[in-house]
């Protein structure tokens, strides 16, 4: 299977969502919320550095909850801020 090769918009987008991640995990290592979340440390640092931009939805719902933050946090933080404010209208 070829892959389309990612857009500008969603390597920044990957970027964005990566940052947050790291933020919110704060002092906890990468070790101990990937085990968590049930997902490999490989498989978050590639998140958390913008490598692997597009993670799986129940990826992502595993992350949230092991990091205690809401999904809508993490799509907010996924698109600029104008168009998430034309899709929370």
């Amino acid at each position: 299977m070829v892959r389309t090769p990612l857009t500008p918009w969603e390597r920044e987008r990957g970027e964005r969502f990566g940052a947050l991640l790291r933020r919110t995990r704060g002092d906890r290592s990468m070790v101990e919320i990937a085990a968590a979340a049930g997902v490999s440390a490989e498989t978050l640092r590639k998140i958390e550095t913008g490598r692997a931009p597009t993670p799986a939805f129940f990826t992502v719902v595993a992350l949230a909850a092991a990091l205690d933050v809401s999904l809508d946090e993490l799509a907010a933080a996924s698109v600029p801020e104008e168009e998430w404010e034309a899709l929370s209208a």
